[in-house]
């Protein structure tokens, strides 16, 4: 499991976790150690430190696992057991070895205990908020290694996947490996219950996954379940449908496609002085994109033919859009007073 000479220092499956659990919960917990300058100490191991098969009482070493992602103190080699430790040593996450990671991902597919896995990923995570994690997760095969429990039984297990393939995706080259995943997150965001962290963190990954042109053809078939959500769902959940859909709506190639969409004519309600401002800049912004692409009269008149599609609710002259576009002119919010003016224009 990993290389032989971190694996005996680090003991069997639970001390390795036990580790990760100083690690932190958060990338902005990352963010603010990566940061600060620690002091150095002086401190003596203490009498259940980590034994190695290798040695008597050894322990963990800087530029181990525990030194490089948990955060905590670590006592420099080279002391006998009685003698004091030497410096502190702490280093940020973005220092991390290919050794380290290595062995976190042979750690995620040995382990049995969904808790365990659960910090695995949200180690791994954490990690990849750097580019140069991102880079050695991908040439250890990491992505596909945490693309794989995508299907773990364990929902919350689910979810960091989702998290970590999320930061992984920040990475162009990344992206080629996990664009692979797109039909089996869009199934996680049909089947998980609504307003979910699965689905939050489903759309987040394809909204990272959508901020350019290049893999936006993989969600053209996505579009009426996006639409059938926001319309279902809180405030949250709709910011992040409706992040997904600006970024498609910005593809002149992707419209054609968005506009033959099934829609639930209820997606015109959302237009209400009542919805959150969050949402509804959003809806404004998704909107004016819509209405920048001038079909001919034939493509038109093909559209109309199209029950329910999304034309017909929102562009068509039949639609309500319009009328429920000119109460909101009258909007507390002048952002979102501009953006309908825009669009009328």
């Amino acid at each position: 499991m990993g290389d032989s000479s971190v694996v005996p220092r680090l003991g069997n499956m639970k001390a390795l976790l036990g580790l990760l659990a100083g690690a932190g919960a958060s990338y902005g917990l990352y963010k603010l150690l990566s940061g600060e300058t620690f002091r150095k100490s002086k401190k003596r191991a203490s009498s259940d430190s980590v034994r190695s098969s290798q040695q008597g009482e050894g322990r963990l070493q800087p530029g181990s696992l525990l030194a490089k992602v948990s955060g905590l103190d670590v006592a420099c080699p080279g002391q006998g057991d009685d003698a004091a430790a030497g410096d502190i040593i702490h280093q940020s996450p973005h220092n991390l070895e290919p050794r380290h990671l290595r062995m976190l991902l042979s750690c995620l597919q040995t382990g049995e205990d969904p808790s365990d896995r659960c910090r695995i990923l949200l180690t791994l995570g954490n990690a990849a908020a750097f580019t140069m994690n991102q880079n050695l997760i991908r040439e250890l095969d990491g992505i596909h290694i945490i693309a794989g429990f995508l299907s773990d039984p364990a929902p919350e297990v689910r979810v960091q996947s989702l998290n970590a393939l999320n930061n992984l995706c920040m990475n162009i080259e990344n992206q080629e490996q996990i664009k692979v995943y797109v039909s089996q997150v869009l199934e996680l965001i049909e089947m998980s219950p609504v307003n979910s962290n699965l689905q939050i963190g489903a759309l987040r990954l394809l909204t990272n996954l959508s901020v350019t042109d290049k893999h936006q053809h993989l969600l053209k078939d996505s579009v009426r379940l996006l639409l059938s959500l926001l319309v279902v769902s809180n405030e949250a959940l709709q910011v992040q449908t409706l992040k997904v859909l600006v970024n498609l709506s910005s593809n002149p190639d992707m419209i054609d496609e968005i506009v033959q969409a099934q829609a639930p004519a209820s997606v015109v309600l959302l237009f209400d002085v009542r919805t959150a401002p969050a949402v509804l800049l959003r809806l404004l912004t998704f909107t004016g994109n819509l209405k920048a692409w001038r079909p001919s009269a034939q493509v038109a008149d093909e559209l109309r033919g199209k029950q329910d599609c999304l034309f017909r609710v929102m562009l068509d002259q039949s639609s309500q859009l319009h009328s429920r576009l000119v109460q909101l002119l009258s909007h507390p919010d002048g952002e979102i007073q501009a953006h309908v003016g825009r669009i009328l224009t």
